[in-house]
C-alpha cells in the first residue's frame, strides 16, 4: 500500500497523503485510527455547515413561495433532484440509493419548513 492511497474495500480510493505514516511501521493502529477519525470529524463540520447554509437558501424560498402562494412541495423538481443526486452518487462511488433516502429526507424537512413559513403568513 502506498502512502498516498488506502484501498476501501477494493473500490474506491481514500486519499491519504496528509497521513504519510501508514508507511511507517512505528504508528500504531490507535494513532491511524485518531487521525482517520479527526479528519472524519471535519467533514461532519463541514456538512453541517453546508446543510445550514442550503437551508438558509431554502428558508428564503419558502418565503417566496408564501408570497405567492405557491404550494410548499414541487413534486417535478424533487424528481429532477433525485435523479440527478443518484447521478451525482455514482459517479463519486456512494450508493445512489443511500443518496436518494438522504435527499428524501432533506425535502421532507424543506417542505415542512415551507408549509410552517405558509401557515405563519397566510395570503390576504
Amino acid at each position: 500500500m502506498n502512502s498516498a492511497t488506502l484501498y476501501i474495500s477494493g473500490y474506491v480510493p481514500l486519499m491519504t497523503a496528509h497521513l504519510p505514516f501508514f508507511d511507517d511501521d512505528n504508528t500504531s493502529s490507535d494513532q491511524i485510527l485518531l487521525a482517520l477519525r479527526q479528519s472524519v470529524d471535519n467533514i461532519d463540520a463541514a456538512l453541517i455547515h453546508m446543510l445550514a447554509e442550503r437551508f438558509r437558501h431554502t428558508q428564503a424560498i419558502g418565503k417566496l413561495k408564501a408570497k405567492f402562494s405557491l404550494p410548499p412541495a414541487d413534486p417535478k423538481r424533487e424528481t429532477q433532484q433525485i435523479a440527478r443526486l443518484r447521478r451525482l452518487a455514482q459517479e463519486a462511488h456512494l450508493d445512489p440509493d443511500f443518496a436518494e433516502k438522504f435527499l428524501n429526507f432533506i425535502i421532507r424537512e424543506v417542505i415542512c419548513h415551507h408549509e410552517a413559513i405558509a401557515a405563519k403568513n397566510p395570503k390576504k
